[in-house]
């Protein structure tokens, strides 16, 4: 069987923000994989842009993306309790387009934040907004990365033991999962 193919995307927009340090780790742990990250800078959704203009090229080429990957990695930071608007509102967008890219797609969850949480609460609230896609969402374990200030060394790399065994459990889960078809 060839590679997988992996698209992680971000729901911090930051070049360097934790939840990209969060997926590459994910991707490196996974494995032999063709990992690609989705880019989320989108217009904000607006029914009369897509009325008067269509989808967005770049709404579409993630709506492609999620469609040709094998799986899907999500991180999220927890922004006021929630998931942040560039998410939500990739979300919102790719459910404009035709067909449905995520029913049925192996979608890993993982956060990163500041705070001692880790998350928790924006898994919550992304998994509730995914619900209506259909995707498979594995369910464990769950990776909630709290206090990221201190948990990545200067090759970007997880530090604590027990962060890296639950990304790696939870990439077995998703490379098991991508083998279910």
């Amino acid at each position: 069987m060839p590679n997988p193919t992996l698209l992680g995307i971000s729901g911090s927009l930051r070049s360097g923000s934790f939840n990209r340090k969060l997926l590459a780790e994910a991707a490196r742990l996974f494995g032999e994989a063709n990992y690609t990250e989705a880019n989320l800078n989108l217009p904000l959704y607006n029914g009369d842009l897509e009325d008067a203009e269509g989808i967005p090229a770049a709404v579409q080429l993630l709506s492609d993306q999620i469609v040709a990957a094998d799986a899907v990695l999500i991180s999220t930071p927890e922004y006021n309790k929630g998931i942040s608007g560039v998410l939500k509102n990739a979300l919102d967008w790719v459910s404009r387009t035709k067909g449905t890219p995520w029913s049925g797609k192996p979608v890993a969850i993982l956060s990163a934040t500041a705070g001692r949480a880790g998350g928790e609460r924006a898994q919550v609230m992304l998994r509730n907004s995914m619900v209506a896609f259909r995707p498979r969402i594995l369910q464990g374990p769950e990776m909630f990365l709290a206090e990221t200030s201190v948990q990545f060394d200067e090759d970007g790399h997880l530090k604590g033991d027990l962060y890296i065994k639950t990304l790696k459990d939870l990439m077995a889960s998703l490379r098991a999962e991508i083998g279910r078809g």
